[in-house]
């Protein structure tokens, strides 16, 4: 742990993703919704969850598009602490609140969100478990928007299939996932993959470049060399096979 928060601690984001992608999931809700416009969210009452916010990325982007209260939840208080500096550079602090609570156990108010947003955080859960498990927090009328790693093919080439079995056995087929999400009590209403962009310009290069410098720090052992090895394995199977698998996002509303 104290080798993945010394890799992780202050990178722009926790995962890939993009704003661009951000705006463009958060435009399938507005245009789902009666009123379409920023200006259905001048409501005092309406609310966005971010799960597993990290530094916030998503939620200063999602804050800059709408006017609403956001509830930016992690349960690593220096990421909170980044949402809270980065909010308050942005000029958004009264738009988004802070709060350090595990995504299994969260102690918030039932069914008093219009939207749930996650960005590469759901599999912590499960992405089945966790749309279940979120449900409870959902308005009767609102929709859930999640990043999740996602098959693009059904017969992978066998190197990164085994790769993606050793580190995550959970990842499924875009077809699975939305069988799941319809099983679950949602209706997809969109789902489209992030651009490879996401993935190396805005996460595995910050990524490359602080694990370069952890490399001399820890030169003598063997230990570390190895745990940041596995990182240089995963952005290898990116760059191999990005036409086999990446993330993809699922926007969805509550049936």
């Amino acid at each position: 742990m104290k080798l993945f928060l010394e890799i992780h601690n202050d990178l722009p984001q926790q995962g890939p993703g993009d704003d661009e992608c951000t705006v463009k999931a958060l435009n399938v809700i507005l245009n789902h919704l009666s009123k379409p416009k920023q200006d259905d969210f001048h409501r005092d009452d309406f609310q966005i969850l971010d799960i597993g916010c990290g530094p916030g990325r998503q939620s200063i982007a999602l804050a800059k598009e709408i006017n609403c209260k956001i509830i930016a939840v992690d349960n690593h208080q220096p990421f909170l602490d980044e949402v809270n500096k980065r909010a308050s550079e942005n000029g958004l602090a009264d738009k988004i609140i802070t709060l350090n609570q595990p995504m299994d156990s969260l102690s918030i108010e039932k069914q008093g969100f219009d939207v749930i947003w996650s960005e590469g955080a759901i599999y912590i859960m499960g992405f089945e478990n966790g749309l279940n498990n979120w449900k409870a927090f959902l308005k009767p009328i609102s929709f859930i928007a999640v990043t999740e790693i996602s098959w693009f093919t059904d017969s992978p080439n066998d190197e990164v299939r085994k790769f993606w079995q050793d580190n995550y056995p959970a990842m499924k087929t875009i077809d699975e996932n939305i069988n799941i999400i319809n099983k679950s009590g949602y209706s997809l209403l969109e789902s489209f993959r992030l651009p490879s962009s996401s993935w190396i310009d805005n996460y595995y290069n910050p990524i490359e470049k602080r694990i370069t410098g952890l490399r001399l720090k820890y030169k003598d052992d063997h230990d570390a060399l190895v745990f940041f090895d596995d990182y240089y394995k995963e952005i290898d199977m990116f760059k191999k096979y990005s036409e086999s698998y990446g993330y993809v996002f699922y926007i969805m509303k509550l049936k």
